[in-house]
């Protein structure tokens, strides 16, 4: 069998250097970025494109799927609307972390393409993290997010956006649920 690479898929405006996503990169060299084409200017259509090409160009998998913030809804998206069945079987599994809400007031506004939200059992098992004060999204919209991908959801507490001003460093935790996603 084929060693996991992971793609690590961040949000709006990309994931820095204290980002746990960075940070799992920095420590293992099967954790690999999709590099979207706009991160300060997301377009979904073209986000989901860039993964599918990203997928499509890999070994034959297995592939989990690492996605922070709009990254969760470009994976959810991509996988309910546009992946065909053999990309879809390259992947094992998908950790989705802080979804954001597009009706929310926070969300960013040069952001197109994310108003409808694909909600449908997604074809590989999947997690649903969530903080209970994430400006971006709501604890109702992650549940909502979770039942509707049929996802196990994890609630961490007062987090925040669960990005680097959260103080999760590597984040061993996150790691390890994603572990157990493609055991």
């Amino acid at each position: 069998m084929n060693p996991i690479t992971t793609f690590v898929l961040p949000g709006y405006g990309n994931s820095g250097p204290g980002h746990w996503q960075t940070r799992w990169e920095a420590l293992d060299p099967s954790f690999v970025r999709v590099a979207m084409p706009d991160w300060d200017r997301p377009v979904r259509d073209a986000w989901c494109d860039t993964l599918d090409a990203t997928i499509a160009a890999a070994p034959s998998g297995p592939i989990c799927l690492a996605a922070h913030s709009l990254g969760c809804l470009t994976a959810a998206q991509w996988a309910l609307r546009q992946a065909d069945a053999a990309q879809l079987g390259k992947i094992a599994a998908a950790l989705l972390v802080a979804p954001p809400d597009p009706s929310g007031p926070a969300f960013p506004r040069d952001a197109s393409g994310y108003e409808d939200i694909a909600l449908a059992p997604l074809p590989f098992p999947s997690i649903v993290v969530a903080s209970s004060d994430d400006p971006y999204g709501g604890l109702a919209f992650a549940r909502r997010c979770a039942a509707g991908w049929g996802s196990r959801l994890i609630e961490i507490g007062t987090r925040g956006h669960i990005n680097a001003d959260s103080g999760l460093g590597d984040w061993e935790e996150g790691r390890r649920w994603l572990a157990s996603l493609a055991a």
